[in-house]
């Protein structure tokens, strides 16, 4: 039981980025490099204004949710559904990696820009952002679904060594039905 609470609590912490990841990309990261410097300076400036602290617990939380997931799976034998959810895991903390390396140093620019202060190649690092945004909902999609594969293969324990109804109480010798 706990170890489906885990898994039940990843995927819904996976889902969460992912669906913030999906979202953003959907709505802004595809049309951004067109918006001119105004609008695109005010709505950046909001998104990380509002999920900079959010994202940074979510993540956190989700990567933690998956290991802990993981190791409950190889712990409890359940050896497919353990090595579906490391792979989620490998691919949120790819997440995490592009997330700190590349869209976070380029966030906390965006943060101190006015349209009076804007570097050249503003929109160079613009475009940068949105490519490694692109990147990040991909690899939250894939962790997503390899959480979802690990619960459906799962097999509890008590399964997998019991043995069958029919063989409990067919006495030893008789041929089987």
């Amino acid at each position: 039981m706990f170890v489906k609470l885990t898994q039940f609590l990843s995927i819904m912490l996976y889902v969460l980025v992912a669906g913030v990841m999906w979202g953003t990309w959907l709505s802004l990261a595809r049309t951004m490099t067109r918006y001119d410097a105004t609008v695109f300076l005010a709505d950046g400036q909001h998104m990380i204004a509002n999920l900079a602290t959010f994202m940074a617990v979510l993540m956190i939380s989700a990567v933690v949710a998956g290991l802990l997931a993981t190791v409950l799976l190889f712990h409890g034998r359940s050896i497919a559904a353990g090595w579906l959810a490391l792979a989620g895991l490998l691919l949120m903390v790819a997440v995490v990696v592009v997330t700190l390396s590349v869209e976070v140093p380029i966030d906390n620019m965006i943060k101190t820009w006015t349209v009076a202060t804007l570097p050249p190649d503003w929109q160079d690092i613009r475009g940068r952002w949105a490519a490694f945004h692109t990147l990040r909902t991909f690899l939250s999609l894939a962790a997503v679904a390899a959480a979802v594969g690990a619960a459906l293969t799962t097999r509890p324990a008590a399964q997998a060594t019991l043995p069958a109804a029919d063989e409990q109480h067919e006495p030893a010798g008789l041929p089987r039905r």
